[in-house]
């Protein structure tokens, strides 16, 4: 079963986070060779989807990078939608949601 964590966006900013993915005896996930991929949905059976760039940052300590850039953020419009994080070990191997989520995506004040 995933993890449950939720995310806060600022719509038009830059967004990061690096989050430690654990397997059930509390270690680190060893995530070398493991392709990562993040989605948030507002809805579980929404056809539109928006993409985190998601990426390994640190494989043997588990550390998973999450990131938006502000051209990104800017056009997922603002209230909560559904994410989660699913890392497949090599392209074809076996598929694992690892975290999951709701995201608060908060709307851009300023504008220029």
């Amino acid at each position: 079963m995933a993890t449950i964590s939720n995310l806060f966006v600022d719509a038009g900013s830059d967004y990061s986070i690096i989050v430690t993915i654990k397997n059930s005896a509390g270690s680190a996930y060893n995530l070398t060779n493991y392709v990562i991929k993040s989605q948030m949905r507002k809805s579980y059976s929404s056809s539109l989807a928006y993409d985190f760039n998601a990426s390994v940052y640190d494989a043997s300590n588990g550390k998973i990078k999450l990131a938006l850039t502000a051209a990104q953020s800017e056009q997922i419009p603002p209230g909560r939608w559904l994410y989660d994080i699913e890392i497949t070990q090599g392209a074809t191997g076996p598929r694992k949601r690892v975290l999951e989520g709701i995201v608060t995506v908060t709307p851009q004040i300023t504008q220029t």
